[in-house]
């Protein structure tokens, strides 16, 4: 047990935080967790700290407490990743950043971490232009690579549920499990259903980033936490049909993406969808692993996982109702 490090966690409610906290408890880290939310199983040995991170003297004054170890679960625009991360570097022994697979093209299977990313190989212009998610987590890879320092570590998650994170093609919980709760039906695109894709369960991306904490091993590099395990987007609708009884409606992309969003012009879905949902992605963690001594039979599979996690769900959850949603399914009738 190492009762000598202090870890700062940021995000640390989230998806992966949840499960990354008690792991680093249990490693006898001296933890404080920052999040704008109250947890809701606070552990014992954890300092929560309810406040927004990103303000910049709240900020300041948690690099002043000096942490041997920071994991940082927020998410950066371009403007804020010149300001955050050389702080980042210069105020800790091991910084991991959270960038994520969605930075790759769809120009190598299974994916590994040295595949082509989209901000060096797409023919997009307004893509490799714009401030979308694929594109400024890689330009956080660049500042960290470009840094003389060499304290920090990049991983890349899957797509990655949880509790109360349930994903469906780009749908979230309140369009999956909200719906199947509700006994309503879920508009996914036609041009996803025979797309492989990833799901890891943010409890085995918890267990690979706290492994890779002060791993001398991992300092300088980038790794792909998730699992292996692959399936279509048509098998993992299946998945959500026998645990929750959620009914897929297949349609057209340009109609799944009109109840996304009515505005043309907010190209954020639609980059969501057909640079990320519609790529092939399968993922190879070998890299993880045999850093880490880990074998994927270890790994959850997803449908054990999924069950757990919804089964995990309150079922007097108060969801946003998608009435743009509702209406398109209305207009179609019975099916």
């Amino acid at each position: 047990m190492n009762v000598t490090r202090k870890v700062l966690v940021l995000g640390a409610t989230g998806a992966m935080g949840q499960y990354l906290l008690p792991r680093l408890a249990k490693l006898g880290y001296r933890i404080d967790a920052v999040s704008l939310d109250k947890p809701a199983d606070p552990i014992p040995a954890v300092n929560y700290l309810q406040a927004n991170a990103k303000d910049r003297n709240v900020y300041r004054e948690l690099l002043a407490k000096g942490y041997d170890g920071i994991v940082d679960f927020l998410t950066y625009n371009t403007s804020e990743l010149i300001w955050y991360l050389p702080q980042m570097l210069d105020h800790t022994d091991h910084y991991i950043f959270l960038s994520s697979c969605r930075v790759f093209d769809d120009l190598e299977h299974p994916v590994r971490e040295s595949s082509p990313r989209l901000i060096d190989t797409t023919t997009d212009p307004l893509l490799r232009n714009s401030d979308d998610y694929c594109i400024y987590k890689a330009r956080g890879e660049n500042i960290l690579r470009a840094s003389p320092r060499r304290n920090w570590t990049i991983v890349r998650p899957a797509t990655t549920y949880s509790l109360m994170r349930y994903q469906l093609v780009t749908l979230e919980a309140a369009d999956t499990v909200g719906r199947a709760f509700a006994g309503k039906k879920v508009v996914v695109p036609e041009q996803a259903r025979c797309k492989q894709a990833t799901l890891s369960w943010g409890g085995d991306v918890a267990r690979m980033i706290a492994g890779l904490l002060f791993h001398e091993k991992a300092l300088g590099d980038d790794f792909n936490v998730a699992t292996g395990e692959h399936h279509s987007w048509e098998a993992i609708a299946a998945y959500y049909n026998d645990i929750c009884g959620l009914e897929a409606v297949w349609v057209d992309k340009e109609d799944y993406l009109r109840i996304l969003s009515s505005d043309p012009y907010v190209k954020a879905p639609r980059w969501q969808l057909e640079y990320a949902r519609l790529f092939t992605r399968v993922t190879d963690n070998t890299k993880i692993l045999t850093t880490l001594g880990m074998s994927r039979n270890e790994l959850m599979p997803l449908y054990d996982g999924l069950r757990m996690e919804i089964a995990r769900c309150p079922r007097d959850t108060v969801w946003p109702v998608n009435a743009a949603m509702d209406a398109y399914l209305a207009d179609l009738g019975p099916r």
